[in-house]
């Protein structure tokens, strides 16, 4: 079984179709495409389906791909390995990282990170909490910023970045303008703004309801914590967001905390503590973590 064979299909999957796996493989695409049968011959399943548009991962798939990447990463790392003997770094990292992610964090990073070791690929990517766990897990990704509100995964290590109050912003004319601090209750039967499922802050808000006894009433959904407090400062309900955001916008509207700091959520950096991870990875996850 040809390794080539594994990176060609692991391309294809991460990049959504054979054209674009083709550029950035730099190999033509019927290369690609006759390769993948063969491997799926030796398979004996398909592992992509073809029928619609685009392709998408079938049953069989869905299980060789974990092994596929296995593979492609055990000999990436032997290589690395090597390499970082003769005090070199190469290879190639992957980042994930939250919409509501502070901006200067990640570009400082990588920045420096790319200065020392410019022979690594870089590839960052970004997403909801719960996918971006998701793909570290796969291995599709090294390390991972995400918002979480309770504990990581098993297998995953993490580094608190952030642990932060969150806080209802309402319109100047919205009812608790003028309150200083509410109860949780007191929102219980309003229309609220909040980031999607599968982000760090709507588990927050999730969790906290429920150990009130109370569901959500969620009316309007963003991924840009931003986006929610401006709906929310134009009369459309009450929005949940981080202190920090509320605090560096006061003048656009009205802050109110939750009573007992009931509504909490951390922003951390996420690793793979269990199986094989490339020295390029490691450098980068060691430099993080030194950093924050």
């Amino acid at each position: 079984m040809e390794l080539r064979r594994f990176r060609y299909f692991v391309a294809v999957v991460e990049e959504g179709g054979f054209t674009r796996a083709a550029e950035r493989l730099h190999v033509a695409q019927p290369g690609i495409s006759a390769q993948i049968r063969l491997l799926e011959r030796e398979l004996g399943a398909e592992l992509l389906d073809r029928t619609g548009r685009g392709v998408r991962l079938t049953a069989a798939g869905e299980a060789v791909l974990p092994y596929a990447r296995a593979a492609l990463a055990a000999v990436d790392g032997a290589r690395d390995a090597v390499a970082e003997l003769a005090g070199l770094v190469r290879g190639r990292v992957s980042i994930g990282m939250v919409t509501s992610m502070p901006s200067d964090i990640v570009p400082d990073l990588l920045a420096g990170y790319h200065r020392d070791h410019p022979n690594v690929e870089i590839r960052l990517v970004e997403g909801n909490s719960h996918g971006l766990l998701r793909e570290l897990l796969a291995g599709a990704l090294d390390v991972v910023f995400v918002g979480l509100a309770g504990e990581p995964p098993a297998g995953v290590g993490v580094q608190t970045v952030r642990d932060e109050e969150f806080v209802a912003v309402v319109g100047p004319n919205d009812p608790l303008a003028s309150a200083g601090t509410v109860p949780l209750h007191a929102l219980g039967d309003r229309a609220l703004a909040v980031l999607p499922t599968g982000t760090g802050v709507r588990d927050a808000v999730e969790r906290a309801f429920a150990a009130a006894g109370l569901t959500p009433r969620v009316a309007f959904e963003a991924a840009d914590p931003y986006v929610v407090a401006q709906l929310a400062a134009r009369g459309l309900g009450v929005a949940l967001v981080p202190r920090s955001l509320a605090d560096a916008h006061s003048d656009e509207w009205r802050r109110v905390l939750i009573e007992g700091g009931v509504l909490r959520g951390r922003l951390v950096l996420a690793w793979r503590s269990d199986g094989p991870v490339s020295p390029a990875a490691r450098v980068l996850t060691t430099r993080a973590r030194a950093r924050l």
